[in-house]
This record gives C-alpha cells, structure tokens and sequence, in this order.
C-alpha cells in the first residue's frame, strides 16, 4: 500500500526560509515513494511553544487519518521540549501514523526507532537548555563589566516627529524620516497629545501677564 505523508516544516524567525526545508523533504518523499498530500508549516514560531496554528492544523488532520506518515527536517523542527515531543509522537503512535526524521534518518516504525526518538529528543531539549544557559552566564559577564544589556535607546527628537506627523506628513514618511516604525509613530504623538491634554492653566498672581499654550 502506498504511504500518504504530510510534511512538518518550522522556522524559528521570519528572516528563515521554511522553503528550503519544503524543498528537501518533498525529495525525500519521492526517493521512499510516498505520496505528499500535505504540507503544514509554522514561520516564526518557537520549538518550545507547545501551540502552533501549523502544528495544530497537522494534528487536527492525523486524528482525521488523512495520512499516514509525518516527514520532517529534523526532531527540534517538531518540538524543543521532550515533554512536548514525546506527546506528540504517543498521538501519531496511537493514531498508526509513522514519524519520520530526515537528519536524523530515523522513524518510529520500530522498537529501535521508539528509543532513538526518545534519546534524541532528551538530547535536543538538553542542548537548547546549553545554549540558554551560556547566554545568560555571557550576559551576566557584560553586566559584570560595566555593559548595558538590551537595546539602546532611540535618539528622536519627539517634538520635531510630532509637529511633522500632525503638520500632514504620512506615518510612513514620518517613520523613515526618524527611523522608527509606524508603531512608535502613533504612539509618540499619542503620548504627545496626552500630555498636553492633561495640563491645565493656573491663575497667575500678576494681572498683567498670560500664558498660553502653543
């Protein structure tokens, strides 16, 4: 009987391309003869985030037996969290569909494939937890010399982007005029207009003199 796959593809960061994972695994489907009938991807997501509109969509679609064979890049590619992995793969086994690696060569055809899953898996989740764990050790290092940590703060002169903004000048031209996005745009004259919004003028002790507000 001819084996139905779907294929699983996740990139961490909209500046990946989940295409070259596409492309790689619609070959290794055809060098073992399966038939693809679907494909889910996530672009932009973690590995540790256990809820994923694509990962959701495949699952949603396996209990519904519409293939047969998962295909993926790699295990982190599925999961980052052995907890989450291995739920994920007693699903497929409950449900008769096969879980296929191509790096790591590996399926769940077998009690063998069973383990190598499982010991994979540790090792993945293992490995993401390093790399946590030496970026805090490198934050704490620069702290510790006298570093500030996170992004500098913008230089914009707020008072020149709001009279601009509120003379007719478009939020995107005034975003590229002081390089920042839309966003900070709307909520600078926002933060602008309540300001002033909120000052109220005091009775002055001298007749003589008025002050306005601009």
């Amino acid at each position: 009987m001819k084996k139905v796959a779907a294929i699983y593809a996740r990139v961490s960061t909209a500046d990946q391309h989940v295409e070259t994972q596409l492309y790689d695994l619609r070959f290794f489907a055809e060098q073992r003869g399966y038939k693809v009938v679907c494909e889910y991807t996530d672009v932009g997501v973690s590995g540790t985030k256990a809820r994923r509109p694509g990962l959701d969509a495949m699952m949603k679609d396996a209990r519904k037996r519409k293939f047969n064979v998962v295909l993926v890049a790699a295990f982190d590619r599925m999961a980052r969290s052995t907890r989450h992995f291995l739920q994920v793969m007693d699903e497929l086994n409950d449900l008769g569909i096969e879980f296929v690696s191509r790096r790591e060569n590996v399926d769940t055809t077998g009690a063998m494939g069973r383990l190598f899953v499982t010991l994979i898996g540790c090792i993945a989740e293992l490995e993401a937890d390093l790399i946590k764990e030496r970026i805090r050790a490198g934050m704490r290092r620069r702290k510790l010399e006298g570093f500030k940590l996170g992004r500098q703060p913008l230089q914009v002169d707020h008072a020149a982007l709001v009279r601009d903004r509120l003379a007719g000048m478009s939020l995107t031209d005034t975003g590229n005029k002081y390089g920042v996005s839309r966003a900070s745009v709307v909520r600078f004259v926002r933060e602008s207009q309540k300001k002033f919004a909120g000052v109220e003028l005091q009775p002055d002790t001298n007749p003589v003199g008025v002050e306005c507000l601009a």
